[in-house]
Parts: structure tokens; sequence; C-alpha cells
């Protein structure tokens, strides 16, 4: 398959939409992300926003998106991003020089799983932007993946399979997305859990090392360094889809220590900012209609039901 890193290696410069009433604001924005060379849409309302995102929506990386403005306000933009299925899963970055716990809540309810309070720091910016950017070039290989993987996935049963490296648990992401009734919706959270069980749960890299991996932008490279480690080598993800009448079951075991799971399974608004550590809290409420962790948080069963899911998820996707 080609893998995300082939795709950052070869791909043009990301696009983001960057949307804010405030010129002086907007222009900060526009010089800050163009010296690291990104492309750069703007709108000055979430009218012009929307008009320029159905124009120009498969070219758009990220939305950079203002909260506070007149005519649409940023919530606006999000509910309609959210309800369009071209443009859902293109990753929001919600801006507000509003700090209380409860509106980044509101926006983290609607969708947003990023946000940056004003006064925006530089360094605060691009690592954010970074992170969104990968997540939606990730999402788009898998989709390309996915698509050439379908076939007659409906009379799949029981498969068992195991991976070892990012590379092999993106190939079965995107082939295992297609057993289930949703694939678009169970692609996220598998691609998610098999992540989170190479990286934190076989290589041992924490919370806190990611995320200085992820500012150096090294996050990859250290992935790779550790698979060659004698005390990593052997360890596999073990991964068991089954079928049973109208639900879905996904296992993944991974051979680490575990870990605190139960502070991950909802979006904490106090990592808003962070540029990592949504994964779970995305897989539970957007992608599964269940996720059952053991008491260590070594293995994972999600659940999903071929009817209507049981859990409100118009309030994430629309």
């Amino acid at each position: 398959m080609t893998s995300l890193k082939a795709r950052e290696d070869t791909s043009s410069s990301p696009t983001i939409l960057a949307v804010d009433d405030n010129p002086t604001a907007l222009h900060l924005l526009v010089s800050t992300l163009k010296r690291e060379n990104y492309q750069v849409l703007t709108a000055t309302n979430g009218i012009e926003a929307m008009d320029i995102l159905e124009q120009h929506g498969e070219s758009i990386d990220t939305i950079l998106l203002d909260r506070m403005m007149p005519e649409m306000d940023g919530m606006e933009v999000t509910k309609r991003v959210l309800k369009n299925p071209p443009l859902k899963y293109i990753p929001i970055i919600m801006q507000t020089a509003a700090d209380k716990p409860e509106e980044i809540s509101e926006g983290i309810k609607a969708g947003v799983f990023y946000y940056l309070t004003k006064p925006i720091e530089r360094s605060m910016l691009l690592s954010i932007v970074s992170s969104a950017i990968k997540e939606i070039q990730q999402r788009r290989v898998l989709e390309a993946e996915m698509r050439r993987h379908r076939m007659s996935f409906g009379l799949v049963e029981v498969l068992k399979s195991s991976c070892r490296t990012l590379e092999e648990a993106e190939s079965i992401s995107s082939f295992l997305a297609n057993c289930f009734p949703d694939a678009e919706r169970a692609l996220t959270g598998i691609s998610e859990l098999l992540f989170n069980a190479v990286e934190h749960g076989n290589l041992s890299i924490d919370y806190d090392e990611k995320t200085t991996l992820m500012d150096s932008n090294s996050w990859r490279e250290e992935v790779e360094k550790r698979l060659q480690l004698p005390e990593f080598a052997s360890k596999k993800v073990t991964v068991i889809f089954e079928r049973k009448d109208e639900t879905y079951y996904l296992q993944v075991t991974d051979q680490g220590k575990g870990f605190n799971w139960k502070s991950f399974m909802q979006f904490d608004p106090s990592r808003a900012s962070h540029n990592h550590g949504r994964g779970i809290a995305m897989a539970n409420i957007i992608a599964f209609d269940r996720l059952l962790y053991n008491d260590a948080g070594n293995q994972v069963t999600a659940v999903m039901k071929k009817q209507a899911p049981t859990k409100d998820t118009d309030d994430y996707w629309g």
C-alpha cells in the first residue's frame, strides 16, 4: 500500500482555510503559515468560508476557524461542515478569545477536536496545524486503500490477523473497515486503536513522550527506531474481527503493560490544545457504538451494530 510516510514525501504543500473577521489577526495567521510553506485560503466570515469549502473542499486539508464572527459564527460553520459528507472529515481548529472550559466543551461536542485560545502562540499554532494535517492525510491514504480492498466483505464472519508496524496497522485498518456496515465511520476508529496498540502499547511511547516527538516532528522516526530494538522486535498486535448476526466486533490486543484508558474515553477540554490524545475518544464517540477495555488497558473490544447507532452521533458528525 502507499503509506502515510510516502504520501508526506510526495504530496504538494497542504492547503489551509483560515477564517477570521479581524484583518490583523488574519494577516498574522496567513504570514505565519506561509512561512512554513502552507497554501492558505482566507475568508472573513462564515458565509465566505462555506462558499470556499463548497468550491474547493476536496483540496482543503484543515480549517482554522474563528469562533466569534458576524453573520455566521464558527459554531454554525462547524455544524454545516459536519453535515456535509464531502467535508465532514476535514479537521477543524477552533480559535477563540474565550478560554472557558464550557465553551471549549461545546466546540468539542459539536465535533471540534482541536482548539486554540487567543492570543495564539506561534509554536502552538504550528504544532496543532501539523497534527491536524497529518490526521487528514492519514485518513485520505486509508480511504484510498479501503476502496481498493472493497469486494465481498459482507461475507466475512471471522478474521484474525496481526501487525507490528504502523504501515501494517494502516493496511489492516483499510482492509477491515470494509467488513463493517459503515466502513467510513469504522475506518477512523480501527486505525486509531491499532496505532495506539503499536506505539503506546507495544513500543511503550507514553503521552508526554509523544507530545515531545510530535513537537519535533520525529514521532514516526522514533517508532521505526524502537521497532528495531531487541526488547520490542518480537511484539505484535493481535486483531480479531467477528460478525454475529447484526453486531460487529473488533478485538485489539497488544503486548504492553496497559494504560489508564478511563482518562481517554471522553475528550478532556484540558487537552484541547494538545497536538495528540484524541484517538480513543474519537473511536469511542464517533466510530463505534461501544468501546470496552480490559482492566489493564492492553485489550479493547469495539462494537458496531448494523442498525442505527445507539448513541447520538449527530452531535459529532451529523
